[in-house]
C-alpha cells in the first residue's frame, strides 16, 4: 500500500516540475488511468497556487524588472511573440509540451490574464496532454526510457 502511494507522490511531484516526468515515473507501477489523473493533479495544483499568488507576484516581477535590467531582451521579445500569436489559449496547449507547468502559468498571469480563464485553458490543456502522454509513455516505456538513457 504504501508502495502505491510512494507512485503516485512520484508522479504528482513529478508532473508540478515538468509535464512528461509526472507520465515516466508511472509507466511501469500505475494504471493508464492513474497516470493521467495525477499527472494532471500535480500540473493544476501549480497553476492554483501560482493563480492565488498573482497579484503578488506581479509586483515582484515588476520591481525586478524595474532594476537595471534591459528592458528588450532576446526572452522577452520571444515571450511578447508568442502571447501575441497564440494568447493564452496557445500558451496553455504548448505549457505541458515546451515549458514547466510553472513556466506557462507565470506567462499566462504576467501578461494580465484573469484568473479563472487561466484555470480554465489550463484545465483542458492538462487533461488532453496528460492522457495523450500517459497513453502515449505506457505504449512506448522501453523505447522512452531507453533513449532517456542514451542522452
Amino acid at each position: 500500500m504504501w508502495e502505491r502511494i510512494l507512485n503516485y507522490g512520484a508522479v504528482y511531484l513529478g508532473s508540478m516540475f515538468k509535464f512528461i516526468f509526472g507520465p515516466l515515473a508511472g509507466a511501469k507501477s500505475l494504471t493508464v488511468w492513474e497516470t493521467a489523473l495525477f499527472t494532471f493533479l500535480g500540473m493544476m495544483t501549480v497553476v492554483f497556487i501560482l493563480s492565488l499568488m498573482k497579484d503578488e507576484f506581479r509586483t515582484k516581477l515588476i520591481w525586478r524588472l524595474k532594476r537595471d535590467k534591459r528592458l528588450f531582451t532576446r526572452k522577452n521579445r520571444q515571450l511578447v511573440r508568442m502571447w501575441g500569436k497564440y494568447g493564452l489559449r496557445g500558451v496553455a496547449f504548448f505549457t505541458p509540451l515546451f515549458l514547466m507547468p510553472i513556466g506557462g502559468s507565470i506567462i499566462a498571469l504576467s501578461f494580465g490574464s484573469k484568473r479563472a480563464h487561466v484555470l480554465k485553458y489550463m484545465a483542458i490543456s492538462a487533461f488532453f496532454w496528460s492522457l495523450v502522454t500517459s497513453f502515449a509513455v505506457h505504449q512506448f516505456y522501453d523505447v522512452v526510457t531507453g533513449f532517456i538513457g542514451a542522452l
